[in-house]
């Protein structure tokens, strides 16, 4: 168990650690060539650039592969990666099942798309390779319970791309709520505020000669080529993923599942509205869940309460004895008519990450599950899932949660999964 620890003291122990290291550089771990975790990164621009930068500047770590369906995206990383390390001998490729194929590669990101999540991350797995990957988990819940038996079977590690999980706000909100300062919460206000942009008219046309359009799309329906349905604005779609609301639950509502781990989800109810243009995930949504003994509520608006108004993104925790506001970097406590920023009583009890790349570098190394490993990403993403599912519907549906299938509604039970396009179920 880990010692509590006052938090003036940790708070100076963790100032002079910092400035421990930026006084004196070569405290900084030298690691032998042999003891480096060979990476290598699937999906390589937007967030996969950060991917790259981020691995890439780890001591423990040597890239050593970079693919992408986009020649000029590849060509774009093999620079970056040359700016960092100028002697590089990292290989690329178009396809990344030839990636898959080498034994010289430990781990993999992936930062493709949200309709290829899982069928990269499982044959990573069965290549006998750990995965960091970006968020969401999957497209699908049934992906999602493909993945972790997959990483069971293959006794491999998994991270979700929650970069906010490793920050301090997130552990202190965890211990502070976890403690009962704010006594049993009964219910959670969630929002994300924005609307998508709107798309269109459609571009149709031949796709670049740089792009592979065909394995682009993958397991998803088959469509012709327009700008608007690839790399950045394809979240708009609901063929590859799910809109704002699924770019964003993970991330916050991370802080939420890690600190009263929400179970016995009972119903779901959302709604929406359609986007104009050509993209068809919702321009907004609203959801309803109920979980036992709690109320679970997301808005894309924020919701009535003071100090949620100033945030684009956040999560309001009601208490029996006090309320608290959250987004990535701020908190405010409110506790018998007193807003604070802290609470000075509540011990520190959860260790600090040590940065959320380094945390599944080292979980690589000790075989130990990270953070945010798979099998609580899982319990975390599923309820987004069921939100869509409701919107796309228009139905309140009542969930069983031992069985993971929707009572009595056969038509939301076929959407837990999608058919893959025929050639593209790979695994």
């Amino acid at each position: 168990m880990t010692p509590q620890v006052n938090r003036r003291d940790f708070l100076k122990q963790s100032s002079a650690a910092a400035l421990s290291m930026a006084l004196f550089p070569s405290m900084k771990r030298k690691v032998a060539p042999s003891d480096k975790v060979r990476v290598a990164h699937i999906g390589i621009n937007g967030m996969g650039t950060n991917h790259l930068n981020w691995f890439a500047k780890l001591p423990e770590v040597d890239v050593v592969g970079l693919c992408d369906l986009d020649q000029t995206h590849l060509d774009k990383a093999l620079a970056t990666l040359k700016g960092i390390h100028p002697d590089t001998t990292a290989k690329t490729y178009n396809d990344f099942r030839y990636l898959l194929d080498r034994n010289d590669i430990d781990a993999i990101t992936c930062a493709t798309p949200d309709h290829w999540h899982a069928q990269v991350a499982i044959m990573a797995f069965q290549a006998g390779k750990d995965v960091y990957g970006e968020k969401p988990l999957s497209y699908s819940v049934r992906e999602g319970q493909k993945m972790l038996k997959a990483l069971n079977r293959y006794d491999r590690i998994f991270q979700l791309g929650t970069q906010i999980h490793a920050g301090d706000n997130y552990h202190r909100v965890v211990e502070i709520i976890q403690s009962g300062a704010i006594g049993k919460v009964h219910t959670v206000r969630l929002w994300k505020t924005g609307f998508p942009p709107v798309l269109g008219p459609a571009n149709y046309q031949t796709p670049p000669a740089t792009l592979n359009w065909d394995m682009w799309q993958g397991p998803a329906p088959v469509s012709l080529y327009t700008p608007e349905r690839c790399h950045f604005t394809y979240r708009y779609f609901l063929d590859y993923s799910g809109g704002i609301f699924q770019d964003f639950w993970c991330h916050i509502a991370d802080v939420v599942w890690w600190s009263i781990n929400p179970t016995g989800l009972k119903r779901i109810t959302a709604k929406g509205e359609a986007p104009e243009g050509i993209g068809d995930a919702p321009k907004w949504i609203d959801i309803d869940y109920e979980f036992d003994g709690l109320k679970l509520h997301w808005t894309s608006t924020p919701p009535n309460v003071a100090g949620a108004e100033k945030r684009g993104i956040g999560a309001y925790f009601e208490g029996e004895k006090g309320t608290l506001l959250c987004d990535y970097n701020t908190r405010e406590i409110t506790i018998n008519g007193v807003v604070m920023n802290d609470v000075a009583e509540v011990p520190i009890t959860l260790q600090r990450s040590p940065g959320h790349q380094q945390n599944f570098i080292d979980s690589v190394k000790s075989r130990k599950q990270p953070e945010s490993n798979l099998a609580y990403a899982r319990q975390m993403t599923m309820p987004m899932h069921l939100g869509l599912i409701s919107y796309r519907l228009g139905q309140s549906l009542e969930w069983n949660p031992r069985k993971e299938k929707f009572r009595h509604n056969s038509e939301a039970n076929a959407m837990l999964s999608r058919p893959y396009r025929k050639g593209w179920n790979l695994i």
